[in-house]
C-alpha cells in the first residue's frame, strides 16, 4: 500500500495533475472573487470563509477523474484487481495519495489566501483544522465518483454532478466552524460533526469504489 502511495505521488508531482493545476485554481480563484466583491473590506471579510471552503472544494474536484483513470489506460489496474492486496485497500492507497497531493497542499495555502481576504486572525486555525479534516472526506467522495464513472466516456461532467451533492455536509460544516471562530463563538461541535461526515467518508468509501470498480471491469 505504501509503494502504491509513493507511485502515485510521484506521478502527480511529475504529471502536474494534481499539486500545480489544484493549487494554480484555488488562487484564481479567490483572486477573481476578491475582485468581484471590489474595496469593501468588510463584506470581503464576513465572505472569506464561504470563498476560501468552495475554492477549495473546486480545486480539489479537478483531478478525480484521474484517480483510476490512468491505471485502467495502461492496464495497471487489472493488475491491482488481482493482487493479493484487497481492492479496498488499492482504494485506501488512492484516496491517500490524492489528499497527499491535493487536499493538504490547498490546506496549506488556505491560511494565506486568508490573508488577502482581510479575514481574521482567530479563525485561521480552525480554518487550517477544518480543511486538513475535511479535504479527507473530499478525496473519500471523490474515490466513489470517480469509480463509478471509470468508464463511462468523458465522465468528468458526470463525475460533477455525482460528488457534488455529497460533499455539501462537508462544505456545511467547515464554513461553519470558522464562521463561529470569528464571531467569538464554540466551533468545535461543528468542527467534530465535520469529523464524524469525514470518517464515515472513509468507512465507506473503499467497499463501495471497491465494488463499482470490479462491475466496471467485468
Amino acid at each position: 500500500m505504501l509503494a502504491l502511495i509513493a507511485r502515485d505521488i510521484r506521478i502527480a508531482l511529475r504529471t502536474g495533475s494534481g499539486f500545480g493545476l489544484s493549487l494554480a485554481f484555488y488562487l484564481i480563484f479567490v483572486l477573481l472573487l476578491a475582485l468581484g466583491v471590489g474595496g469593501d473590506r468588510a463584506m470581503l471579510a464576513q465572505s472569506a470563509p464561504a470563498i476560501l471552503w468552495v475554492g477549495c472544494l473546486l480545486a480539489a474536484m479537478l483531478s478525480l477523474d484521474r484517480i483510476f483513470q490512468a491505471d485502467m489506460e495502461d492496464g495497471s489496474l487489472d493488475g491491482l484487481a488481482l493482487a493479493p492486496m484487497p481492492l479496498a485497500s488499492v482504494v485506501i492507497a488512492k484516496i491517500a495519495a490524492h489528499w497527499l497531493t491535493t487536499g493538504l497542499p490547498l490546506s496549506i495555502l488556505a491560511p494565506c489566501l486568508a490573508v488577502l481576504l482581510n479575514m481574521e486572525t482567530a479563525g485561521f486555525v480552525w480554518l487550517f483544522a477544518g480543511l486538513i479534516v475535511g479535504t479527507m472526506a473530499l478525496s473519500a467522495i471523490g474515490t466513489i465518483g470517480a469509480a463509478i464513472t471509470l468508464t463511462v466516456r468523458r465522465g468528468g461532467l458526470l463525475l460533477s454532478l455525482l460528488v457534488m451533492p455529497l460533499y455539501v455536509p462537508t462544505l456545511i460544516f467547515g464554513v461553519v466552524t470558522v464562521q463561529a471562530a470569528l464571531e467569538g463563538g464554540d466551533p468545535f461541535n461543528a468542527f467534530a460533526l465535520l469529523g464524524a461526515v469525514t470518517l464515515f467518508s472513509l468507512v465507506i468509501a473503499p467497499i463501495f469504489s471497491a465494488w463499482s470498480l470490479r462491475v466496471s471491469m467485468q
